[in-house]
């Protein structure tokens, strides 16, 4: 408290040329006692009148603002603070008058306790009862929720970024010029495909390109624990690898109830249990991969499948180089705990539905293809 002090000057000090008169040990310790007390007493008669006098100061007539307000400012309320530490917030912002002002007007108001952490607009010199309007009421949190599906190749995750950001894609693509700063594992190899997991992301004004793309490598390497991916030798694979298969998967399939048999067509196929396909897993994903956004419909063209491309899976055998999108964590599970059925093939039989039809023989899967062509002869212009 700056405007308590106290001062002591010279005390006992004996005039020039006058001699000290000797007194007794016994009084002279007495009066230093004595002098202690008094200091004692009246510090806490200072401190506890000045704690007094603070408490008046913030009491139910504190300073408050008439407002309705005037410039914008915009503040953020942080994760666990405290109606006292939001009063100080919005105090510093010159939004409220006192801090005390604005607890007296959440005291009052129950959906005060469920103020929600995020960024809001407020206006300065504010009556602490409107500004506590503005922050209970969540719709008014400034956020971008940005939602990206499951299977978003990096481009489109760029798009949609740039679509509904403020910022230019040419900025989030910066940023990917420098992998290290988003925290990718070493598996990457530097290359962000498949490692910006799919999900949705609520981001506030301060968040710039490089939090938006690092809360997704964030979010990759969680879920990517709790699967978890370490376990990829259990089906013969690195890590890298059972991502690049789960992200096939993920492309493949239409229903998350056929993650799991289209994830064993993928390991009959690489380990040679399907002679028709000599070790090549021939499948339209990886070719619209290479295709990138020119890719249309779910089949792909003789021309396109003959591409020397890694990707081209109907030419190259195993898996191709990485990832061809952003699996979700359901695919990375089934990537994990294939079904045992036997199956070498599938086809979808209904876009409508996206049932889809496995087969453990090849004559089987040919009658299953001709209920495709049934199905596309029945919907012009759909396959």
């Amino acid at each position: 408290m700056s405007d308590i002090g106290l001062d002591i000057t010279s005390v006992g000090t004996p005039e020039p040329g006058r001699r000290r008169r000797r007194r007794s040990r016994l009084p002279g310790c007495l009066a230093a006692v004595l002098a202690l007390a008094l200091l004692a007493g009246g510090f806490y008669y200072v401190v506890t009148n000045g704690v007094d006098a603070l408490r008046d100061r913030l009491s139910s007539s504190a300073a408050d603002y008439e407002g309705p307000g005037g410039d914008a400012v915009i503040v953020e309320v942080r994760p666990g603070d405290s109606t006292a530490a939001i009063g100080r917030t919005l105090r510093e912002h010159d939004v409220v008058a006192s801090v005390q002002a604005f607890i007296d007007a959440a005291a009052g108001n129950e959906a005060a306790r469920s103020i929600q952490p995020g960024y809001y607009e407020v206006q300065q010199q504010m009556a602490a009862v409107d500004a506590l309007a503005i922050l209970v009421d969540r719709t008014n949190m400034l956020t971008s929720t940005i939602t990206i599906p499951e299977g978003f190749r990096v481009d489109q995750i760029l798009d949609r970024l740039a679509a509904q950001t403020d910022y230019r894609r040419g900025q989030f693509e910066r940023v990917l010029e420098d992998p290290a700063r988003l925290g990718l594992p070493e598996s990457a190899g530097g290359n962000p495909e498949g490692y910006l997991f799919p999900a949705t992301y609520t981001f506030g004004p301060d968040d710039r390109p490089v939090d938006m793309l690092t809360a997704m490598v964030t979010k990759f390497n969680e879920v990517a624990g709790s699967v978890p991916l370490s376990d990829a030798s259990r089906v013969g694979l690195s890590e890298h690898e059972l991502l690049t298969v789960a992200s096939i998967v993920e492309k493949e399939v239409f229903r998350d109830q056929d993650l799991p048999n289209v994830a064993e067509v993928v390991y009959n196929r690489l380990n040679g249990a399907c002679s028709e396909t000599g070790g090549r897993l021939e499948m339209d994903s990886t070719v619209h991969f290479i295709q990138g956004g020119s890719a249309g419909g779910v089949t792909t063209s003789a021309d396109a499948r003959n591409s020397d491309s890694p990707y081209n899976t109907y030419r190259v055998s195993g898996l191709p180089p990485g990832p061809i999108a952003s699996p979700g964590e359901r695919a990375l599970q089934a990537a994990l705990n294939p079904t045992s059925e036997g199956f070498c093939f599938f086809v979808a039989i209904d876009l409508d539905t996206g049932e889809t039809a496995f087969a453990a023989s090849y004559a089987e899967h040919l009658r299953n293809v001709e209920q495709w062509r049934t199905w596309c002869r029945q919907n012009a212009g759909r396959c």
